[in-house]
């Protein structure tokens, strides 16, 4: 199999997508050839057989935008169209809307990753040029079509585990995201409120960094959090690279993620890799998981983290285990590579 990955950001140390570097080696390792196109190009060193295209966002936004990010898209989607068969287009639909019709007249099979709860015509638009689409997350948007596969998150569990010398600080509570009003933190600053007010001690993190479009949402975050009082019990901290993060759960005892069903964050499972208690607002983690790693509420959250806050420090539940482990990175990889290579 020759594979085309197009993607939003080929870098390490990207706090958000840094991850995706070791989704592109473990589909070389399946693959003839991989080309893979990005927006933007930081540190990165590619196995022998994958080549990186940039479209240049890392030198600065272009005299025409948007505009000419699309035409040295699909210009480069021409240009190497002998050197892949299929085409793995990362959660951005409009890489398939921009070259969608010309890898149907190329005769491409298009696969699209989309896990999401929200959609639009475009998304639907999108799905009609693809061969098969991908999720995590039954809630999501692009689950609802035929041609929709539900598949394993893809943790790097040789990175994410629990280490043997993890100090996890006692009473600590992480909130590891993009600051935006989509990932809900906001909810545990309630709760937390909550506990505060029934004198339950604890220490939270809240560590990651806002879009500039959500700025001034994160500021009155912060600007709240500092109205009630917590002191040095809680911080925020801007948004490290994906290297960095699993010293940051090895730290904490609770994961706390507040994302709605439909988004199925990979970060519930890089806690759950690394050995943390896990507490979410997903159904679908709860799904796979059971319903006491669940809430619906700020009220309920706070009611979940008072009773594991109360209890002495112990080893993660085993089903948390089990599911890091069964939605490792190897096992997505060969899902994928089985699902791209076999469509002919």
């Amino acid at each position: 199999m020759k594979l085309l990955i197009v993607t939003q950001t080929v870098d390490t140390e990207d706090p958000v997508l840094g991850f995706f570097v070791r989704w592109i080696e473990e589909l070389a390792k399946r693959a003839e050839r991989v080309e893979v196109i990005c927006l933007a190009e930081g540190k990165y060193d590619p196995p022998d057989n994958v080549r990186v295209h940039s479209l240049g966002k890392e030198r600065g936004r272009p005299l025409f935008g948007a505009l000419a990010y699309a035409v040295r898209f699909k210009w480069l989607a021409w240009r190497l169209r002998r050197g892949y068969d299929a085409v793995f287009v990362h959660m951005n639909q409009e890489y398939v809307l921009i070259a969608g019709p010309l890898w149907r007249f190329l005769g491409k099979r298009v696969y699209l990753w989309r896990n999401h709860y929200a959609g639009s015509w475009k998304t639907d638009l999108a799905v009609a040029f693809c061969t098969k689409v991908f999720c995590t997350s039954k809630h999501s948007y692009t689950a609802r079509f035929k041609k929709t596969i539900l598949m394993p998150v893809g943790v790097d569990t040789e990175r994410f585990h629990p280490g043997p010398h993890a100090k996890r600080k006692r009473g600590s509570i992480l909130f590891l995201a993009r600051m935006a009003p989509s990932k809900r933190p906001d909810i545990l600053l309630d709760a937390l409120a909550m506990l505060a007010r029934d004198n339950v001690h604890f220490t939270a993190a809240f560590v990651g960094s806002p879009l500039p479009q959500d700025a001034s949402y994160y500021a009155g975050l912060r600007a709240r959090a500092s109205t009630l009082g917590f002191g040095d019990s809680v911080s925020f901290l801007p948004a490290v690279p994906n290297g960095e993060t699993p010293a940051l759960y090895r730290a904490h005892e609770i994961f706390v993620n507040c994302s709605p069903s439909g988004m199925f964050d990979k970060t519930l499972f890089e806690a759950a890799a690394c050995g943390c208690r896990v507490l979410t607002a997903s159904a679908d983690f709860a799904a796979l998981a059971g319903e006491d790693f669940r809430f619906d509420s700020a009220a309920e959250l706070a009611a979940r983290l008072a009773e594991n806050l109360a209890e002495p420090a112990a080893a993660q539940p085993a089903a948390l285990r089990t599911l890091a482990e069964d939605n490792a990175l190897p096992a997505l990889a060969r899902r994928l590579a089985e699902v791209m290579g076999k469509l002919r």
